[in-house]
């Protein structure tokens, strides 16, 4: 698992290239650093605080693509509910901070495509 990139995925390359190409300009991965926490968006607009991440189906748990290994389900079941629980609490913090936190799903590895999929 060490070989999943975790930051400029095929999903957020493209995303960022469509916001450049639309002439808005923001910083990756840029740390936002909270009472807490420091997060670390995959897009962020500084200016307007807004926080954009873009997830991985599996890592995240996409109710519509993503999955639980079949193997070792002791191990994954609470490590991706983690993610998810982890996820939220980045959202709420950020939003009492005063961000406004934009999450997309990617694709998954069996519908890839050339942009990244539906916000939630």
């Amino acid at each position: 698992m060490r070989a999943n990139p975790k930051r400029d995925t095929r999903p957020e390359v493209v995303v960022r290239s469509l916001l450049h190409a639309s002439g808005l300009r923001f910083r990756k991965h840029h740390a936002i650093k909270l009472a807490e926490l420091t997060v670390r968006p995959d897009i962020v607009f500084t200016k307007q605080k807004m926080a954009v991440f873009i997830d991985g189906c599996f890592w995240h748990a996409c109710p519509t693509h993503g999955n639980v290994p079949r193997a070792n389900t002791d191990y994954w079941v609470p490590k991706l509910q983690r993610n998810v629980d982890r996820d939220r609490a980045v959202d709420t913090a950020l939003a009492e901070a005063g961000w406004q936190v934009l999450r997309g799903w990617s694709t998954s590895p069996q519908r890839r495509s050339r942009r990244a999929s539906a916000w939630r």
